[in-house]
């Protein structure tokens, strides 16, 4: 095995680490991802908007977005 092949079994094996060790990890806690709404505690501080996506087949596609 010259020296090509053992850096990039390094490389590989370390990649493989770092991918196996996110997935095992302990996660953060995360309103948007821990709760099935994902709408957080203090709704009524922080302005309220939305997006809406519209797209029919034929017709132009539209994105509307409502400021509250």
């Amino acid at each position: 095995m010259d020296w090509q092949q053992l850096v990039s079994l390094v490389v590989v094996a370390f990649a493989a680490v770092l991918l196996l060790g996110s997935k095992f990890r302990r996660r953060k806690f995360s309103f948007e991802r821990d709760r099935h709404c994902g709408c957080t505690a203090n709704q009524g501080s922080a302005p309220q908007s939305s997006i809406v996506f519209r797209a029919r087949k034929g017709e132009r596609s539209q994105v509307l977005v409502k400021m509250r």
